[in-house]
């Protein structure tokens, strides 16, 4: 329907069989909002991530029968931290909610995103990058998150397909020069996480956080032939990875990461 017009005409049969494109619903003590934050701009296939100004005053009336201690959980498409143009007025209504939760997708990447108390999940993809490989573009392995909610309080964790519940991290490690040096992608991490490190059995304290890209995600889809179904899709880089150098006689290495929650995570090579 996005061939029909503008935004207005691009639901047209969405709604028709589903139904409308923002709602919300409480169930238990958990206040869900359904909003559609993809703007189609009346060229084919061109869109932009907008709230528009009659959800966000339908949220903002929404809202006004919700308590503030009340958990919130946003659902919509597109991220709302680096992907939606009037992010600043979405969150203005959100201020006094001091247990607001987003779902989002979209970039075929994992990240968490935590902005003045409201904590967005910007989901890695079931498809992965976009069909092309194991993982998606940050080295996050394909799959999805897993929500538990009880009462106010909400616990999550990433399940990657085929994978157990425990398969929480990917461990690389390269000979350089005179030394080895480990890459831990750790792909649900947020700042309450904990990720530690042992050489041959030696504590080694605390993995440095960096910036960068996955080596497999560079490996399966970097360049402008790779990967060959689809090469539009890149490496993405994350700020979920950590790293240490070590010298060249070790021979285990061992990381344990911690979540939020308390949950340990092993993975060792």
């Amino acid at each position: 329907d996005y061939r029909m017009g503008d935004d207005e005409t691009s639901d047209k049969t969405f709604k028709e069989v589903y139904g409308p494109t923002y709602y919300s619903f409480n169930r238990g003590k958990a206040h869900y909002i359904v909003l559609d934050d993809v703007r189609y701009l009346g060229v084919e296939r061109d869109y932009d991530g907008y709230i528009s100004e009659q959800q966000l005053s339908w949220m903002k009336k929404d809202l006004e029968h919700v308590d503030k201690n009340q958990l919130v959980i946003i659902c919509l498409h597109i991220p709302v931290h680096n992907g939606v143009k009037n992010n600043k007025d979405f969150y203005e209504l959100l201020n006094q909610y001091k247990n607001v939760h987003i779902m989002s997708g979209h970039t075929h990447y994992n990240v968490n995103n935590l902005n003045n108390g409201v904590f967005e999940h910007n989901h890695g993809a079931v498809c992965g990058a976009w069909w092309t490989g194991p993982i998606c573009s940050d080295g996050t392995p394909r799959g999805y998150g897993v929500y538990e909610v009880d009462g106010t309080e909400l616990k999550w964790y990433y399940k990657s397909t085929g994978k157990p519940k425990e398969y929480q991290l990917s461990l690389n490690i390269e000979t350089l020069t005179n030394q080895k040096r480990l890459i831990a992608n750790v792909w649900n991490w947020d700042p309450e996480w904990k990720v530690e490190y042992e050489l041959d059995g030696k504590s080694m304290g605390a993995l440095d956080q960096t910036d960068g890209f996955d080596p497999l995600s560079v490996e399966l889809y970097k360049g402008d032939k790779l990967p060959a179904a689809r090469a539009f899709a890149e490496p993405h880089r994350t700020d979920h990875l950590f790293m240490a150098h070590f010298k060249p006689e070790v021979m285990h290495v061992k990381v344990i990461a911690t979540d939020r929650f308390g949950a340990k995570y092993v993975a060792e090579l």
